[in-house]
């Protein structure tokens, strides 16, 4: 069912929000497949057993990525040194999706937190 709302999300938005954020989706998925998609706090996320570990939304003026996690961001402070950020907080232009190479490292971050291991070959 989150997958449909998900597909609802995103086909709300008008254009390039919605296409940036379904790259960024599939960026995820490939990333982590076994991933559940759910809606949190009302926006796109993506959740490993019991621990969300990613999240999207789009704003008026830029998208946000959200690693669900306070400690992600700090960790990767040279890698997301171009991009505006907070504790939990990525922002991105709305028509440029964030690389896949950042969208690992944040991921492999997160998840070694999460579960205390090793993203496989991340």
């Amino acid at each position: 069912m989150s997958s449909k709302e998900i597909d609802d999300y995103l086909a709300a938005l008008d254009e390039p929000k919605r296409s940036t954020l379904q790259e960024l989706r599939r960026t995820i998925m490939e990333i982590v497949p076994e991933a559940d998609e759910i809606i949190s706090y009302g926006m796109p996320a993506f959740r490993l057993q019991d621990k969300v570990v990613a999240g999207f939304a789009a704003f008026k003026q830029h998208l946000s990525y959200f690693p669900h996690s306070g400690s992600v961001l700090p960790e990767l402070k040279k890698d997301v040194k171009a991009y505006a950020t907070s504790t939990g907080t990525l922002r991105f232009a709305l028509d440029t999706p964030l690389p896949k190479s950042l969208v690992e490292k944040l991921l492999a971050v997160r998840i070694d937190q999460a579960f205390d291991t090793k993203l496989r070959g991340h």
